[in-house]
């Protein structure tokens, strides 16, 4: 049972005198607080420390936490070229680097970035499936590949990652055809349903893929996304808390807690009602819990990173046999 923290790349989320630098600090602290893994998200919207730039700055500054992108979006990079950069990531952290990729989000959030990337709307979810296969070859060795995008011949060597066949590559998405493909191919499974019942769904149906593609259970990592923020709502505001997350949902997507708890999964609360609904995402099958702290600067950040590190024994204890 592993949990994780998203760490807060983006200047949404720091306060006016926080100091982006200390971001390394902060993952250092969350791993020796107990956190099993640390996470970046990645997007051109917005001012922020680019994803492999910060995981290349969190290699040598941590010893055993993984490594990985909450959602890399391969279509803001060259595909042979981003092959390289996850190469030797996964190589200077001895082999900590996990990959979750997504195709991007629909509308405002999305779209745009593919207008900036000069890459295709269309066919965007088979060309990321495409990237991911490109890079497993590179990985392994092969200087070829031609596909329906992308065709290369002659590949000079490049560097080879620490794991032979390169770090595992983890997809995020809930539709039927996404849990589909995680199951036939990716090495895990990043969603973030606001039910814990859909997560046990769409569990179901990504080993059912994984079965029929001839694959083993444990083949595909069941992990979940999380927005986080624990207030035990006591004395004169006992809405403080909801508040607050209500201003970091604002500011990061620019619309209502209300709403953003309809399509992804939030807990806010007393640090109890967070430890019962985080377990109901294990009970469901989760085993790699990647949490986003709500929070708008950084001492914040550093509050909830304590606040939650206290449950995880309690969630941690849910997920053994």
């Amino acid at each position: 049972m592993d949990i994780g923290v998203l760490l807060p790349t983006g200047a949404a989320q720091w306060g006016p005198d926080d100091d982006p630098r200390d971001l390394v600090a902060l993952g250092h602290r969350a791993e020796r607080a107990g956190f099993s893994s640390l996470f970046v998200n990645d997007t051109l919207i917005g001012p922020r420390v680019e994803a492999l730039t910060m995981l290349a700055a969190l290699a040598p500054a941590t010893d055993a936490v993984t490594l990985g992108t909450a959602a890399l979006l391969p279509h803001l990079r060259r595909p042979v070229q981003t092959a390289q950069a996850l190469a030797s990531l996964d190589l200077l952290s001895g082999g900590r680097l996990a990959v979750a990729v997504g195709a991007g989000f629909p509308g405002r959030f999305g779209q745009p970035l593919y207008a900036l990337s000069e890459v295709p709307w269309e066919r965007r979810f088979a060309r990321l499936d495409e990237t991911v296969a490109l890079w497993r070859t590179l990985w392994g060795g092969g200087g070829s590949f031609h596909g329906e995008f992308l065709r290369f011949t002659d590949v000079p060597p490049m560097t080879r990652p620490f794991r032979p066949g390169g770090p595992p590559v983890w997809l995020g998405g809930a539709t039927p055809a996404a849990l589909a493909r995680t199951g036939r191919t990716y090495d895990g499974w990043l969603p973030y349903p606001p039910d814990p019942a859909d997560y046990a769904t769409g569990l179901r149906a990504v080993r059912a893929a994984a079965t029929g593609a001839g694959r083993a259970d444990g083949d595909v990592t069941p992990a979940l996304f999380v927005s986080v923020r624990i207030d035990d709502g006591s004395g004169a505001d006992p809405e403080y808390g909801r508040r607050a997350m209500d201003a970091y949902a604002r500011a990061t997507y620019g619309m209502p807690l209300e709403d953003l708890e309809k399509v992804q999964a939030v807990v806010t609360g007393p640090a109890e009602r967070v430890r019962e609904r985080l377990e109901e995402y294990v009970a469901a099958g989760a085993r790699h819990v990647v949490v986003r702290l709500g929070a708008l600067d950084l001492r914040s950040q550093d509050d909830q990173l304590e606040r939650l590190a206290a449950l995880l024994p309690a969630v941690r204890a849910a997920g053994e046999p």
